[in-house]
């Protein structure tokens, strides 16, 4: 069973939701990214999201694309992510790893070279934001091939004639974008979304994980309580931003930071699992 599969269907026995963390490698250096990676687990995470960066995040809010933007800086590349992951390898074969960004960086390294260098770096799966179901023979179709999950996003205008299409070659899980828009700008709304999740499952059993707009512990725990997991991306990477000098060199609190404020949305999680089950 492949990594993903397993992690959910360990959470699903627990009747927990997973906690999905995003950060952007690279960000803000190669060696405190790594730091940070390697300790999201023992924070709670159960699932790592890695930003590839990109110099034109176009669906990201200012937070991503100032990560992205300090990454680069740092001297971020295609290379060193595969390597980060490598490394992070080393020393944990269980927690999934999901590589989310833009087809161009992909495309310029070589689709073929790419997924067989991810491939043997540890990536499990990939979500990638600019292409759509019409273009899988791009690059989804020759993933799954590889043997890596392809993640897709569902939205809030995703109809029921769109849904088919873009689950037709899902897998891993469903990431539902939770508001129209960039990342980091708005709440998420657990009531509004818990009709959404129950429509996307009719059309699907991956599990759906519900991202954009969660903040919070009790952000999580509402969303914990409707889906299979919670993402947060922004609101992570904001610690990171958060510690870092005027010069934009890391703090040497700025690891932990990021594992104080991912536990606390841990808690949040299992609470909201806590709360669905009394």
């Amino acid at each position: 069973m492949a990594r993903i599969d397993r992690r959910f269907a360990e959470l699903s026995a627990q009747n927990k939701a997973a906690l999905v963390t995003f950060v952007t490698a690279g960000d803000p250096s190669f060696d405190v990214s790594l730091e940070i990676v390697k300790g999201l687990p023992k924070a709670g995470a159960d699932l790592i999201e890695l930003g590839m960066p990109f110099s034109d995040p176009m669906a990201d809010g200012p937070s991503i694309q100032a990560s992205s933007q300090r990454a680069l800086k740092a001297g971020a590349s295609m290379i060193k992510t595969l390597d980060l992951v490598t490394s992070f390898r080393k020393q944990d074969q269980e927690t999934p790893i999901v590589c989310m960004g833009y087809y161009n960086p992909i495309y310029v390294y070589g689709v073929e070279n790419f997924l067989a260098d991810a491939l043997a770096a540890g990536i499990d799966g990939l979500i990638i934001v600019d292409l759509p179901p019409e273009e899988d023979d791009e690059l989804c179709l020759p993933a799954l091939a590889a043997g890596l999950n392809f993640v897709r996003l569902a939205t809030p205008t995703t109809d029921d004639q769109r849904l088919p299409a873009v689950l037709n070659n899902a897998s891993g899980f469903v990431y539902y974008v939770s508001i129209t828009g960039i990342t980091g700008t708005q709440e998420a709304d657990a009531q509004a979304i818990a009709p959404e999740i129950a429509r996307i499952k009719h059309h699907t059993d991956l599990p759906v994980c519900v991202g954009f707009g969660i903040k919070t512990a009790d952000h999580a725990a509402a969303v914990a309580r409707i889906s299979d997991g919670v993402v947060v991306g922004s609101a992570i990477v904001d610690q990171i931003a958060q510690n870092l000098d005027d010069e934009g060199r890391p703090k040497p609190n700025v690891a932990p930071a990021v594992f104080r404020f991912v536990q606390h949305l841990a808690t949040g999680v299992l609470r909201g699992r806590s709360k669905a089950a009394e």
